[in-house]
């Protein structure tokens, strides 16, 4: 009869583990949910302020390749008039 009770005692203290462990889970992933949702408002903050930057005008244009280098087989530059 002794041997139930021993069986009976691991079986409560695993059963208590068991929903110990849940418990601290849930609250993990909680944690790590409102982590994942202010990363999410930061990119979206990020993604604002990206669109606001306007390049001045005549900053670049595709066109333009004076500030282009030509370079050799070797990776010096070479001389050569890119216009």
């Amino acid at each position: 009869m002794l041997w139930v009770i021993v069986f009976a005692a691991i079986a409560v203290a695993g059963l208590v583990l068991v929903v110990s462990y849940g418990v601290w889970l849930a609250h993990k992933t909680s944690d790590v949910l409102s982590e994942v949702s202010v990363l999410a408002e930061r990119a979206g903050q990020l993604a604002e302020l990206l669109a606001q930057i306007q390049p001045p005008p005549g900053s670049w244009d595709a066109g333009d390749t004076r500030d282009l280098v030509a370079v050799d087989a070797d990776g010096h530059p070479a001389h050569v008039d890119v216009r």
